[in-house]
């Protein structure tokens, strides 16, 4: 050793081990050599050249002393000075700055030449990446490196006393303990060289060659896929210090990242099946895996630059770990994104896809709401496109089911508004609201009613002139950012204009209000002197049993009843749908039972008026009808008793039976007006002026067929005829059947009454007319005849006073009934009814269960003694 030059660095640098250590030359031979090692190491600086954090630092340094203005004036004057190119070393400055600001008072950590030693290489310098590691992690022995047959390895020394095995760090060694900040003992010169059997050593530009092979989703050479863990592994036989195997156990998630995401764009992007949107996502992936493969070709380059240069490219330039770690950060962000979004969008296609990417999208990170952003208006782009075809030419090609629009082709012309267009809920995306997709439906069902049922050609551009559409994913990006102005702005214009053209073309071309009114006049009896004349003819006919009834000749009685009345002046267009309809016939049922107007539907107008609706009609025209004939029964019972009164003053002894018709007939009509008034003002006025105001101020078609529904649902369940009211029908239906009763029961007493009347006054006709002729006026025999068909007239009475009397208890019995069950009723219009059909508290005196409800109803609680 003396023999060499005193002044090189070898010599210096076994000197300053010697001095250290306190040791002889012979004794420091381990740490000399690991010293040399270090010296000539190739690896990243401990201390990064980033100015950015060190701005960051000093100005957390001034915080700390809460200097704020003297921070943000600092970041000021920073800010200037990137913008200008009078300092080339920026950083090195700001570093000396961040030295300088350090406190004075607060102790060195440097307390010794061991100490001094063990601080990191200065920047010029090369150094490990070993000091990363945390403090107390490491094991304080370790044992000499041996070669394959135990004996030490020797190394031979060149001019310059480094030898070639030396030049390569052991990576594999495992460094004493440090001190709290990081900074070498002097124990770490204890270490030499590692030798553990069957391991590899491996270089760090070695590491970053596999990694890079590893960004891409190939194996390298030391670093694998392992199946089983579905992760990157490093080979077990090469064995690293814990901060190298962490780093690149870090830096390989960003190909596993990109494994995942590859994964499913190769796997979806051949599926037809996925559709549009699936493809335009797959092709958003894509766009973003290429700008990552575009930093990988740079990271490439840099690595062929250094392979040509060799490895003394200057510290700036060359690719390290550490430096992957810090350039990969972005891209690995972005990965996680998008593999997590992959993850969510599992499974879904189309609209729902769309609403997957738009949920990922609500994030407080700004880069990565931007990145959801863009991927969403590319994704949005055939949704879009799917969207303004709809709306401006009615148009539906989505082969694949994408679209929050379904069509069924099954369907017919006749129920193309009902059943042909639906909502996918499913696939409706989340950025647009069910308000807007049903607008959106509707409009394209508009245009699509109006020239396959309305037979209309008006092109759809004369309708709604259509704006820009989409273009490009950047219109879909703009659009979408405005969902709520320019978006709502387009899908409202599209919406008035086509709806307020399809109700102009159904009323001007299709009189839809005119049938509208018609079928108020005529099935809910509106036309009060057409159904009065209408019912006086046919009379006659419906008396008879139904099965000798004939549709023609009731179709000819019911012109005639048009051109009697005023009907006659009703649009021709509406006359000639109106007709006669026989319903099935029940053993025992008269013409009364099995009558019915109809009302032909057919066409556009036939969209309202479906075959449901017209049901709904017909059962309250029955109705109706029904009631309306024991209006037109009772006005004939009282003619029968105002014409036949004076005749049978003759006869007192019908006086009481007589007075008992009255009563009871009296009372019937009360009820039956009542129930009139209450049927023809309350439910059917109120409901119809309801439907109109709907009608008046309906934007669209589906307005008014849900106006027209729920007019039809509210008269059935106010007339008593929904399934919750049927009992209370029933007992209106046997109230009607009493009043015919009735009506026959009297019709039958007057019929004996006026056949004895008769004889009578044919008796003392003849005995005046034998009186006139001088003859005695009656015989005895003649007399006793007389006197015995008297006789046994008189004891009919008892009979029918006792008819009448069974005949108005029943009745009273059923009304009685019938208004203990309006009082539960939860309508309050059926209540207030009961007031009126009790107005003298008859009823109420002879039922509790009638006294205590009507007396809760009027406000009055009932009492629980």
């Amino acid at each position: 050793m003396a023999a060499l030059d005193q002044k090189s660095p070898n010599v210096l640098l076994q000197s300053l081990c010697c001095r250290i250590t306190g040791k002889s030359e012979a004794e420091v031979a381990h740490q000399f050599q690991y010293a040399v090692r270090v010296v000539g190491s190739n690896y990243a600086p401990t201390i990064e050249r980033d100015e950015f954090l060190v701005s960051e630092k000093i100005k957390k340094e001034l915080l700390k002393q809460r200097r704020e203005g003297d921070a943000a004036l600092f970041s000021e004057l920073h800010r200037k000075l990137q913008t200008q190119g009078v300092l080339k070393h920026r950083w090195s400055v700001l570093y000396l700055l961040l030295s300088l600001c350090e406190d004075p008072r607060k102790p060195s950590r440097v307390g010794s030449y061991g100490a001094l030693f063990a601080q990191a290489l200065p920047r010029d310098a090369h150094s490990t990446p070993f000091y990363c590691t945390r403090p107390g992690s490491l094991p304080l022995s370790y044992p000499e490196r041996s070669g394959p047959g135990g004996s030490q390895i020797s190394t031979s020394m060149g001019t310059s006393g480094i030898s070639s095995q030396s030049m390569e760090p052991c990576l594999s060694c495992q460094h004493p303990g440090l001190h709290s900040q990081s900074y070498m003992t002097l124990d770490f010169l204890q270490c030499c060289s590692c030798g553990l059997a069957g391991s590899v050593c491996v270089g760090e530009a070695a590491l970053v060659r596999d990694i890079l092979y590893v960004f891409q989703g190939i194996d390298g050479k030391f670093i694998k896929m392992s199946n089983a863990d579905n992760c990157y592994k490093i080979d077990s036989k090469v064995v690293l210090c814990k901060s190298l195997r962490d780093t690149s156990s870090r830096l390989a998630e960003l190909g596993w990242l990109h494994n995942k995401i590859r994964k499913y764009t190769d796997s979806r992007s051949l599926d037809r099946a996925f559709g549009l949107v699936g493809q335009s996502f797959c092709a958003s992936l894509h766009q973003e895996l290429k700008e990552y493969y575009r930093l990988l070709a740079v990271l490439h380059s840099q690595l062929q630059v250094e392979d040509d240069q060799g490895v003394n490219l200057g510290v700036e330039s060359s690719l390290t770990l550490r430096r992957l770690l810090v350039w990969t950060y972005d891209p690995k962000v972005r990965l996680k994104t998008l593999a997590a979004l992959v993850d969510f969008c599992q499974g879904r296609k189309g609209g729902e896809l769309a609403s997957a990417v738009h949920a990922y999208g609500k994030t407080g990170d700004p880069q990565m709401r931007a990145l959801v952003q863009h991927i969403l208006s590319l994704v949005s782009h055939p949704i879009l496109n799917f969207l303004y075809r709809w709306i401006y030419d009615g148009e539906l090609e989505d082969t694949y089911h994408e679209f929050f629009v379904a069509s069924d082709p099954t369907v017919k012309t006749d129920r193309l508004w009902h059943d042909k267009y639906s909502l996918r809920k499913s696939m409706i995306p989340t950025f647009i609201t069910m308000d807007q997709a049903r607008k959106v439906l509707l409009i394209g069902k508009s245009i699509n009613f109006l020239h396959q049922v309305c037979h209309d050609r008006t092109s759809p551009g004369k309708i709604t002139p259509a704006s820009k559409s989409t273009d490009s994913p950047k219109d879909a990006a703009e659009l979408l950012s405005d969902l709520e102005g320019a978006f709502q702005g387009k899908i409202d214009a599209a919406y008035f204009e086509t709806s307020k053209y399809l109700l102009n073309v159904l009323n001007q071309n299709y009189l839809l209000l005119e049938h509208l009114q018609a079928m108020r006049r005529y099935l809910l009896l509106g036309q009060g002197d057409f159904i009065r004349h209408l019912m006086d003819l046919l009379k006659p006919e419906l008396a008879r049993p139904a099965t000798t009834l004939y549709q023609h000749n009731l179709t000819g009685i019911l012109e005639t009843a048009v051109r009697a009345t005023n009907a006659q002046y009703d649009n021709a267009e509406i006359l000639k749908r109106l007709d006669v309809r026989l319903l099935e016939v029940s053993p025992g049922d008269t013409g009364w039972d099995v009558f019915s107007l109809d009302y032909h539907v057919e066409g556009p107008i036939a969209t309202v008026f479906t075959r449901e609706c017209m049901s709904h009609y017909l059962r309250v025209f029955n109705f109706l009808w029904r009631a309306k004939r024991m209006e037109y029964i009772l006005t004939d019972i009282w003619k029968g008793q105002m014409c036949n009164a004076k005749l049978l003053k003759s006869m007192p002894e019908l006086s009481g039976v007589l007075h008992q018709c009255h009563i009871l007939a009296n009372e019937m009509v009360h009820f039956i007006h009542q129930m009139q008034y209450y049927i023809t003002f309350e439910v059917l006025e109120c409901c119809w002026d309801e439907l109109w105001n709907k009608v008046e101020k309906a934007q669209d078609l589906d307005h008014i067929i849900a106006a027209h529904e729920g007019f039809l649902d509210s008269v059935i369940s106010r007339c008593l005829l929904d399934n919750n009211s049927r009992s209370l029908l029933n007992q209106l239906r046997a109230i009607f059947d009493q009043i015919i009763e009735f009506q026959s029961a009297q019709d039958s007493l007057y019929r004996s009454a006026l056949e004895e009347l008769t004889l009578r006054l044919q008796y003392e006709e003849r005995k005046k007319q034998r009186d006139s002729e001088g003859e005695w006026g009656v015989t005895a025999e003649q007399e006793a005849e007389e006197n015995r068909r008297i006789q046994e007239f008189q004891e009919t009475i008892p009979k029918m006073r006792s008819q009448l009397r069974i005949l108005t208890h029943f009745y009273q019995g059923i009304v009685q009934q019938f208004l203990v069950l309006i009082m539960t009723s939860p309508d309050e219009s059926l209540r207030f009814l009961s007031f009126r059909l009790d107005f003298n508290e008859h009823y109420r005196a002879r039922d509790p269960r009638l006294r205590a409800s009507l007396g809760t109803t009027r406000g009055r609680r009932p009492s629980n003694i």
